[in-house]
């Protein structure tokens, strides 16, 4: 038996006993799809699909834990231990429905056949419990062409979901392949059938193509294929192409700093940023944290010259939040470097040090609170003392005052006594 040397040993030992299950009953049953193609590349294995002769009712049979994930369309998930396989049944598809998913699927004794249907040679490989691997489209040709190739006809595949243009590119883009010059040809030829693909697939494909090493790459292909003009919802903007090369410079774990970049790079401010990003289905807490960077930019850029930056960074930084000024100061650093910098030096130079030196960052962590202003000065609540509090909370951030109840209680008095 060849050993898997990409995927957790635990998950590979657990999978291979839901194989070895499947065989001595006399089915067939592979590992199939992504989990083939990463092993072959030397990528890490996440999770383990399989494939199998068996009908949905004979796994579930076979299995003390399942799910029915899919069952209509062959797919039962296995609960091994810890781990989750999703088990489906050699299949081939009808009909499509508006370029998303098979009206109907037909079950079907050969692996050849099942493996026909899938969008790209790479993924259309199949691996024994042995080790050896079932190729018959030549997936592991592609991969030493470093190729993104449709098994059979490329428009076909595109018809039958219209997602696997994007997943194509997607794919180029993370494994920095090219695109077979029929398959691309192809993507062009069908794009406007992606206006049927739900957003928040097309979303989802679009964070693992900004989560890659060289998003660049599959943004500038993204642009060449047209295909987000003519999404459920377009995006028509066009990227300034100099800022786009600097995105791959910012590491994937700060995926929304490259999210800022793009979006400023393509002339959106920050209320017309969150309005595309709803609409693109983007979680409403990563939503924000895209557009707070753009936000603290725009209120950057506006910054009083006659004023002094370091109080009005401290401001910038109780509105919008500490990470959001850091994820900005960050974003900065891009621009600069790509040329771009419309934004007063100091604040740019000293902005981090500014930040890391403030003595607190939220009203909650203000040493007197609300209940503590009425007290001291019997009058009924009102807008004005939350202005007294973020006054008290300026002068505590910009260190000018400590956080210590006793003074600030001590300066509540003069305030109140001053405003009386």
């Amino acid at each position: 038996m060849v050993s898997w040397k990409q995927a957790d040993k635990e998950m590979a030992r657990y999978g291979r006993e839901v194989l070895a299950k499947l065989l001595e009953h006399g089915h067939e049953a592979y590992w199939v799809g992504g989990c083939v193609r990463d092993e072959l590349m030397g990528r890490p294995v996440h999770d383990m699909d399989i494939t199998t002769s068996a009908r949905p009712e004979e796994v579930e049979s076979l299995f003390e834990k399942t799910v029915p994930t899919g069952i209509e369309h062959g797919t039962v998930t296995v609960l091994c231990h810890s781990y989750a396989y999703e088990v489906t049944t050699y299949r081939v598809e009808g009909a499509y429905e508006k370029h998303r998913r098979p009206l109907e699927v037909e079950f079907v004794s050969e692996l050849k056949e099942d493996l026909r249907r899938r969008d790209f040679t790479i993924n259309a490989m199949a691996r024994a419990i042995d080790g050896s691997i079932m190729d018959p489209y030549d997936g592991q040709k592609d991969l030493g062409k470093s190729l993104i190739r449709c098994v059979g006809d490329a428009r076909t595949r595109f018809q039958e979901d219209a997602l696997r243009m994007v997943r194509c590119i997607r794919f180029a883009s993370v494994f920095g392949f090219s695109i077979a010059y029929r398959t691309w040809r192809a993507l062009l030829a069908e794009r406007e059938s992606i206006r049927f693909v739900a957003m928040e697939r097309f979303r989802v494909e679009l964070e693992k193509l900004m989560e890659g090493n060289k998003p660049s790459r599959g943004l500038g292909l993204l642009y060449r294929s047209k295909l987000p003009a003519h999404a459920k919802v377009p995006f028509e903007y066009e990227p300034d192409r100099r800022m786009i090369a600097h995105i791959d410079d910012i590491p994937p774990s700060e995926a929304v700093i490259r999210w800022a970049l793009l979006l400023y790079a393509c002339g959106l401010n920050a209320e017309e940023s969150h309005d595309m990003l709803g609409n693109w289905t983007f979680p409403n807490r990563v939503r924000d944290q895209i557009t707070s960077i753009l936000d603290v930019g725009e209120a950057v850029a506006e910054m009083n010259a006659g004023m002094p930056y370091e109080q009005q960074w401290i401001k910038l930084v109780l509105r919008s939040g500490r990470d959001a000024a850091l994820n900005w100061l960050r974003l900065s650093e891009f621009l600069k470097s790509g040329g771009t910098e419309p934004y007063p030096s100091k604040v740019l130079e000293y902005g981090r040090a500014w930040t890391e030196e403030m003595e607190i960052y939220h009203l909650s962590e203000l040493a007197v609170a609300g209940k503590d202003v009425l007290e001291l000065s019997g009058r009924r609540g009102g807008p004005w003392v939350g202005e007294i509090l973020n006054e008290m909370l300026i002068k505590v951030a910009a260190r000018a005052l400590p956080n210590d109840k006793k003074v600030l209680i001590d300066e509540l008095k003069r305030v109140i006594s001053t405003n009386e």
